[in-house]
């Protein structure tokens, strides 16, 4: 998936310097075989036989294959609107959070610090999509650099997707936090407190994913085809992966699947569901100590419940474009750990693209949550495109609206 599986990035490299060896006359399924062979080569060039033999144990061929190639030829297109459109949107989303009025609440820290790590992601993903999928008519076989180019955008994208993922758990625990304890809230979300959460969300990434720094490593391999040699420069598991059973390489996996994915997605459900059930009992605590017998009393209450409900169904639409995004990929990468990489090779590398978009979706759309469901966002937006400062409110945090 985009810059989270480094293994996926891989496979979708193997396909496509392969399918640009226009001098070769190539079947596909010599294609397919290729990229069986190569994604397993060691080091001295002799195939790993036994996992050779394990990918033909699982076929997702027919209409799901089908599928899987036709929106690979759409996906450089759709990820590089995306890109945009989610580079042009996190940029906004910084230019509101970073404003006086705005910038000294923990909890627009925290928003402006998980706008940046979406922003970094989507500018190093737009050159790799053009690079990827809409320039390779131009290449006869992809090059060492252009190797290195892929290895090094594994490395990058992946951290800055974790850390994205951190910070949205260290926002929904931070919201929980202001609902459902009100009392404690400036205690345990103090200023300090938030500059630790949001440095963590940072540098833990580098620890988590650190299994992945090792596992790969640049291969080649020579094809001879009516008397042309071509080389072949392509991702695969490195000295250190190979020995004892591939250890490395199953840590790797497990690490993606169970750390990194399935359990926030668990975290944030969790979490979400406890935030709107505290919101539900902060609005029927408000509601009683209103006199509403009072026809101004019903009335705010009336507009305090509209705005709890609309906040409810903004945050279930949060968490199951986060889980349509993350969990699926949890999924999949943990059967890759427990079936061996035929099943990832056969499987898993169909659904990278699918993946990808969502992942690139999920990052864009942050901008168009905050204007739904913050008045006091919109209003700050608004202010960027005027010439005269706005004194309209005081310094507060955006989310204030939200609860």
């Amino acid at each position: 998936m985009l810059c989270t599986d480094v293994s996926s990035n891989r496979l979708k490299y193997n396909y496509t310097w392969m399918a640009n060896l226009h001098g070769l006359n190539l079947t596909q399924e010599d294609l397919q075989y290729l990229i069986n062979i190569t994604s397993l080569v060691p080091d001295d060039g002799s195939p790993n036989h036994h996992h050779q033999t394990d990918a033909g144990c699982y076929n997702c061929g027919g209409a799901v294959k089908s599928y899987s190639l036709l929106f690979r030829e759409v996906h450089g297109y759709v990820s590089l609107f995306l890109c945009l459109f989610g580079a042009l949107a996190n940029a906004l989303n910084i230019a509101v959070l970073t404003r006086k009025d705005l910038a000294g609440s923990p909890i627009n820290r925290i928003l402006c610090g998980l706008a940046l790590a979406d922003l970094a992601l989507m500018v190093e993903y737009t050159p790799f999509t053009c690079y990827m999928y809409l320039t390779t008519a131009k290449k006869e076989e992809f090059s060492h650099v252009g190797a290195v180019y892929v290895l090094l955008h594994t490395y990058v994208s992946q951290v800055l997707h974790t850390t994205s993922i951190a910070l949205t758990l260290v926002l929904a625990m931070w919201r929980y936090v202001v609902v459902k304890l009100p009392n404690s809230m400036h205690t345990i979300c103090s200023d300090r407190r938030c500059t630790i959460a949001i440095k963590l969300s940072y540098l833990l990434p580098f620890i988590i994913c650190s299994p992945t720094f090792l596992v790969f490593e640049i291969l080649e391999t020579k094809v001879v085809e009516n008397g042309t040699v071509a080389t072949l420069y392509h991702l695969g598991l490195s000295t250190i992966a190979r020995v004892n059973h591939e250890l490395l390489y199953m840590i790797h996996l497990w690490t993606y699947a169970v750390i990194i994915k399935l359990l926030p997605c668990l975290i944030l459900t969790v979490v979400t569901i406890s935030l709107i059930n505290a919101l539900s009992e902060a609005s029927e605590r408000k509601a009683k100590r209103l006199p509403t017998q009072q026809q101004m009393a019903r009335i705010r209450n009336m507009k305090l419940k509209k705005r709890m409900d609309r906040t409810s169904r903004i945050m279930i639409a949060v968490l199951l474009l986060f889980l349509a995004t993350e969990f699926p990929q949890g999924i999949l990468g943990l059967l890759s750990g427990i079936l061996g990489r035929g099943f990832f090779r056969t499987c898993y590398n169909l659904f990278g693209e699918l993946m990808d978009m969502l992942a690139l979706l999920n990052a864009s759309l942050n901008f168009v949550f905050y204007c739904c469901m913050s008045k006091q966002f919109r209003v700050a937006f608004g202010q960027l495109f005027k010439t005269q400062p706005s004194i309209m409110f005081k310094p507060s945090n955006i989310l204030e609206t939200f609860v």
